[in-house]
């Protein structure tokens, strides 16, 4: 499968953000996408730095105007797309969604975000409900697309789970990077954390794995810290955890990287990790902790 990744840098200015993913998405299908995949809240700047009810205005229904936007767009080009929005589901209720969009411009489907931050910088609590529709695949024309959203991808229980699910691919719509305070060597920790654990899915899970983070900086509005630098770096990697493909640090970058999707199953033939998981032991899983 052809997959376009692109890795934006945004501005205040939502109708210029939205004119550069078009052409970029138009871009990645004359490059030969036949999945393209966007960054997260990728319409706007991260407004989830401040905790501020003036940004609710951003939110929108799904369908809505950014689905109906994309999908003729995705429809145009003949490419499934991947977008993530700040859905309004109902009066004082809202979710950080992933849609996906069919070749043909309707919804496949979509996911709510489930792992909600709540930390300096990243007040998505305040804004965003967990979601509640589960971690299940959306089926398309380019197979079972397993969509998470930027803070799940820490938590290898949903990457497992979209996988039992029958997912063929995971894809991490992201939004993540440094506060200008962090030391070199903490910031270099924590991106190379974000890449390993991520790898870890792929290896794990068997499972081709794609993650498109945005890029450049976007100033703290209260002025209480720097803003932070999202540290680009979007990547896929293979069902063994290679990377097949790593887009720059501080730059805009768009990318379509081939992946063979036929490697999983046979990585599971001489890596049968799900073969080999001993479910009959896992119930403290669903524990909170075991030592209480």
């Amino acid at each position: 499968m052809q997959i376009g990744l692109i890795q934006q840098q945004n501005t205040a200015d939502i109708r210029e953000n939205i004119s550069k993913l078009q052409q970029n998405i138009r871009l990645c299908a004359q490059l030969g996408a036949e999945l393209v995949v966007l960054q997260e809240l990728h319409n706007s700047l991260y407004f989830c730095q401040t905790e501020n009810t003036a940004h609710f205005q951003k939110a929108e229904t799904i369908p809505g105007d950014s689905t109906h936007l994309f999908g003729r767009l995705a429809k145009e080009l003949g490419i499934v797309l991947v977008v993530s929005l700040f859905e309004k589901r109902a009066p004082g209720l809202y979710h950080n969604t992933a849609v996906v969009l069919e070749r043909d411009g309707s919804i496949a489907g979509k996911y709510r975000k489930m792992h909600i931050p709540d930390d300096p910088g990243y007040y998505e609590k305040f804004y965003f409900t967990p979601g509640d529709i589960g971690f299940n695949p959306i089926d398309t024309s380019v197979g079972r697309l397993g969509v998470m959203i930027c803070w799940d991808q820490w938590f290898p229980e949903a990457a497992r789970l979209m996988t039992m699910n029958g997912a063929e691919l995971l894809i991490y719509p992201t939004a993540i990077g440094w506060e200008y305070s962090d030391s070199e060597a903490e910031k270099n920790r924590q991106l190379d954390a974000w890449r390993t654990v991520q790898r870890g899915h792929a290896i794990a899970n068997g499972i081709p794995v794609v993650t498109v983070n945005r890029t450049g900086h976007e100033p703290d509005p209260s002025e209480h810290s720097n803003g932070i630098q999202f540290w680009g770096n979007s990547f896929v990697a293979g069902p063994q955890g290679e990377i097949l493909c790593e887009l720059p640090n501080h730059a805009e970058s768009i990318h379509v990287v081939d992946v063979d999707m036929t490697r999983s199953e046979q990585i599971r033939h001489w890596w049968p990790f799900l073969r080999d998981r001993r479910i009959d032991m896992f119930d403290g899983l669903t524990k909170r902790y075991l030592n209480d």
